[in-house]
């Protein structure tokens, strides 16, 4: 509600700016200008030189009720003829604003007049449009401040912590030779029960170092 109050005045102004530019570039032509509209005018002579536009007004100042003032189509302007005016009008003082751009005709409808040289030919231009405002342009993109990760460097540490198994000495077992043969050192050989027990001594001897 705040906003659309505020905007209200600053329209309102927008468009009286607006007006008044408007109206200060029409301008205002009183056709004759101090003779009037009467039968002894030259108004090919006031006309030329002079640059109509679209919004411009033409005044006509006459005796009422002794003159008229129709606006008519190019072929009743040469006839003079205010049979099929497009418009009339003989209040003594008639304003007519130019509203398209192209040729307007006008003349007095009272008998010998118009050839008596009461008739004028305005050429209206055309409206100069206005530029077209230029296209804005498209903000340029935000620029991406976010941070990418760091790569991880960290290299992996292997495991150095050997398995209990891997560091337990094993006591190899001393091959004997079997009874009635002697070993390669020249001993003796040795009766079967010594021979068996020897066996047993060291396999006990080598579970126990395993452990």
């Amino acid at each position: 509600m705040a906003s659309g109050g505020a905007s209200s005045p600053a329209l309102a102004a927008l468009l009286l700016l607006v007006c008044c530019v408007s109206v200060a570039a029409a301008t205002k032509y009183t056709v004759g200008d101090a003779s009037g509209w009467t039968t002894t005018g030259d108004y090919a002579t006031w006309a030329s030189g002079k640059k109509f536009k679209v919004g411009d007004t033409l005044v006509f100042n006459y005796a009422g009720g002794s003159h008229t003032v129709d606006e008519v189509s190019a072929s009743d302007y040469a006839a003079c003829s205010s049979s099929k005016a497009l418009s009339s009008d003989s209040a003594g003082s008639t304003t007519v604003t130019l509203k398209t751009a192209g040729k307007h005709y006008f003349i007095c409808g009272v008998a010998g007049h118009c050839s008596s040289g009461m008739k004028l030919v305005v050429d209206v231009a055309k409206a100069v449009a206005a530029p077209a405002p230029a296209p804005a342009k498209a903000p340029a993109p935000a620029a991406d401040t976010t941070t990418p990760d760091a790569p991880d460097t960290t290299p992996d540490t292997p495991s150095t912590s050997p398995s209990s198994s891997d560091v337990t000495p094993k006591t190899p077992v001393t091959a004997l030779s079997p009874p009635g043969k002697k070993s390669t050192s020249g001993a003796a050989g040795l009766g079967a029960a010594a021979w068996a027990g020897l066996v047993l001594s060291g396999l006990v001897a080598a579970h126990l170092a395993a452990f």
